[in-house]
């Protein structure tokens, strides 16, 4: 066993450990960063596609409508760190961005692995943080004058290093994509040192209709609307793309409908997604076109074939065994899909639960049962919508928590 000291030691090495350890770099204190990878920010490659949705340009009063279940909590650690300050780091540190539609930010070069290595790099040189990779902590606990953390050296799975902290930043993520490490190691740690974990379910992942028809998979229906209802009754409408997968639906639409989905199917209740295939018009309108264009002599299907993607015609008709030209406009505007389950963390972009918020400070990530020690990140109990939201949370959660850290040497 080996012994080292630090000031502030952050558990984690994704999104949230890298922002953290970057604020600090140049500071008077000794950082480390522990990640049981062999290198850090995995999750981060694969998100946004593998291109890395960085964050999303809209001002706090839009911005925090798309943060669940608690923006006020989120609101002062985006004040004192925003998206437009993450894109101006970001450029500092020499990664160019562009920006997309929907106010997403991307790197300019499309490239997922490009945010993290800029981020990496520019620690690496800092003299001041250590990347530990390899390493998985075991377990944190408290000492006289902060914390011991105890960290297994996964080469030789042997070697078990005591590292003395001043104050611990736990950064560790959730549940969602356990491939790319995230096993919800920072619940079991907050947990035995007193705090509250709400219940977890995965976020922003396919709903699986009854009877799916997989013959939709690989299709994109943009410009659609998509209502979700639960019980019968409607609680969320989302304007924009669905996507058709192996997994069930997904896309922006199922994603950001997906979080209310899961939470009532948990609860036992029936869900429906309604996807109105032309939003744009009134059933009446439709209607209308339909029998100005309809002849009697001409098939459905055909028909059909002008008003949808080729792919969506057989499948959107096997949905209505009765279909007629009467019934059309309707069907039209409420293609029904009652939904039978969801997509686990295997493939689940996030982690809806967490550490409870109630026992964090907002302004400084601190808890409030055990002094120095802080939380960052999609391991709280804070989650958003597909678009650049999340990361955006682990970045300014990550800053205000080192800040205070330091603040308080």
């Amino acid at each position: 066993m080996s012994f080292s000291e630090y000031e502030i030691v952050i558990i984690g090495g994704g999104a949230a450990g890298l922002m953290a350890a970057t604020e600090a770099v140049g500071k008077n204190c000794r950082v480390a960063v522990i990640e049981k990878n062999s290198q850090c920010g995995r999750k981060m490659l694969i998100t946004g596609k593998g291109r890395c949705n960085i964050t999303n340009s809209r001002k706090w009063d839009e911005f925090k409508e798309h943060i669940h279940p608690d923006s006020g909590f989120f609101r002062p650690s985006f004040m004192a760190f925003s998206n437009s300050d993450t894109v101006s780091l970001l450029n500092k540190l020499g990664l160019r961005t562009v920006e997309e539609r929907g106010m997403r930010i991307f790197p300019l070069s499309g490239r997922s692995a490009d945010v993290r290595d800029t981020l990496v790099s520019y620690l690496r040189k800092s003299g001041n943080v250590d990347l530990c990779c390899n390493s998985e902590v075991l377990s944190v606990s408290r000492s006289q004058n902060g914390f011991d953390v105890a960290v297994l050296r996964l080469e030789d799975k042997m070697t078990v290093d005591r590292i003395r902290a001043g104050k611990v930043i736990v950064a560790t993520g959730g549940l969602s994509y356990p491939l790319t490490g995230s096993t919800g190691d920072g619940y079991k740690f907050a947990s035995k040192l007193g705090h509250t974990i709400v219940p977890t379910m995965p976020s922003l992942t396919a709903l699986v209709p009854y009877n799916y028809n997989f013959g939709l998979a690989g299709l994109t229906l943009r410009n659609v609307s998509l209502t979700l209802e639960v019980d019968g009754g409607q609680v969320q409408q989302e304007f924009g793309e669905l996507t058709f997968t192996m997994g069930g639906l997904e896309g922006a639409l199922g994603f950001r409908v997906s979080r209310k989905a899961v939470h009532a199917l948990e609860a036992g209740r029936r869900v429906e997604a309604v996807v109105d295939l032309k939003p744009a018009v009134s059933e009446t309108e439709l209607r209308d076109r339909i029998q100005r264009e309809y002849r009697k002599d001409m098939r459905l299907s055909r028909y059909l074939g002008q008003l949808l993607p080729l792919q969506a015609v057989k499948p959107f008709m096997d949905a209505a065994p009765s279909l007629t030209v009467g019934s059309l406009p309707v069907r039209l505007k409420h293609w029904r899909f009652p939904i039978r389950s969801y997509v686990d963390y295997s493939r689940a972009v996030v982690t809806s639960g967490g550490v409870s918020l109630k026992e964090i400070s907002r302004k400084t990530m601190e808890s409030k049962i055990v002094p120095g020690l802080y939380f960052a990140g999609e391991v709280m109990d804070l989650d958003g919508d597909t678009g650049g939201y999340n990361l955006q949370i682990a970045f300014s959660t990550a800053v205000a928590a080192v800040r205070s850290a330091m603040a308080s040497e």
